[in-house]
């Protein structure tokens, strides 16, 4: 890892030279390829506790969902800017609590995708997230822990009570990962929560292993503040 991060910083200036930085969400130039402009992060809507009503587990999110963090959610990905992981974990990492010393570092659990889903987008966006907070320090990566065995139609447009009906009984517990999660703290990892739903059904699959602890953490969280923007 040592040796990639010294050639990465000594191939930048020949990056940015081919390609100018400029801010993922506005477009404007910037002075680096990994970060925003000034302007977009100065609208970022930082939340200032983990505590979300109806959630009964706590929540860590790096942003409010507006305009600003939904343009970089969408470029991330439907634009298939998988590069901006790194920025959108960083940003993730800074509300997640620092590991206790000597403690065991708590397990990175990326909400599934359907193996259908998966095939068209080319990617897991919340296994990217959580395989960059690992490389910060913040935790192990269990990829496979979880399984949405039922494929489920977008869920964009959808109320609270139609995502958790569509969702009943989508996700459940790898059977070959379920000793991995007795005992250990976990964090569920994802881009954005919504209504909660998704992170319900896998809490719920998590919670029958007997981990020690759940906690989820999301680059944008909606609030009743945001929830005209479509999702």
């Amino acid at each position: 890892m040592a040796v990639v991060a010294h050639l990465a910083k000594h191939f930048a200036p020949v990056v940015d030279g081919l390609y100018p930085p400029r801010c993922p969400s506005c477009g404007v130039a910037i002075s680096s390829q990994a970060g925003l402009c000034g302007t977009c992060w100065a609208t970022l809507d930082v939340p200032a506790q983990a505590d979300v009503p109806g959630h009964a587990v706590p929540v860590y999110a790096a942003t409010y969902y507006n305009d600003t963090s939904r343009k970089l959610v969408l470029a991330y990905k439907h634009g298939g800017r998988i590069a901006l992981a790194r920025l959108l974990a960083r940003m993730i990492a800074a509300q997640l609590p620092e590991p206790q010393a000597g403690a065991r570092l708590p397990l990175l659990v990326p909400v599934p995708l359907h193996r259908w889903r998966l095939w068209q987008r080319g990617f897991n966006q919340a296994a990217l997230l959580a395989s960059e907070l690992a490389r910060m320090g913040k935790g192990e990566v269990e990829v496979a822990g979880l399984l949405r065995h039922r494929r489920t139609p977008n869920l964009g447009g959808l109320g609270r009570d139609a995502r958790e009906r569509v969702l009943t009984g989508a996700i459940r517990l790898n059977p070959g990962h379920a000793m991995q999660f007795a005992g250990r703290d976990v964090v569920l990892v994802d881009d954005v929560l919504t209504s909660g739903a998704t992170s319900r059904a896998c809490i719920a699959a998590i919670a029958s292993a007997k981990p020690a602890s759940i906690a989820v953490a999301c680059f944008a969280r909606v609030d009743e503040r945001h929830r005209h923007f479509d999702l």
